[in-house]
């Protein structure tokens, strides 16, 4: 299929399909003139590449682990737990973070809100 083909059935850009082309997450083959066609799987690996985007992975792991996945989009092989483990410690820590940064914050904002209730009382 050419990739206008697999835009529509994909539902995914055809810019965005070239960008995962760039990134090797997705390779056609070319015609003489030039042309991208793709193969019948080319459908099943945009939407791996999807969920794995909506995963929070980045394209470069993307590609590293890529082949690792089989079947439908979600279906991983074991031997990608610990990688998406890491990844999900990870994601957890900077949640974490983010929520001591807005205590933080937020403690920062109800001090000011009480100077400057205070300082129009005076």
């Amino acid at each position: 299929m050419k990739i206008g083909e697999l835009s529509k059935e994909t539902g995914v850009a055809v810019r965005l399909l070239r960008y995962y082309e760039e990134q090797g997450l997705l390779v056609p083959a070319r015609t003489p003139g030039g042309q991208r066609v793709y193969g019948p799987d080319a459908p099943a690996v945009v939407r791996r590449v999807r969920a794995l985007l909506g995963a929070g992975l980045p394209t470069r792991l993307i590609a590293e682990v890529l082949e690792c996945v089989c079947g439908s989009e979600s279906e991983i092989e074991p031997c990608l737990s610990p990688l998406l483990v890491a990844r999900l410690d990870a994601i957890d820590e900077r949640i974490q973070d983010l929520q001591d940064a807005r205590s933080s914050l937020a403690a920062l904002v109800a001090a000011a809100e009480g100077k400057g209730l205070a300082g129009k009382a005076s």
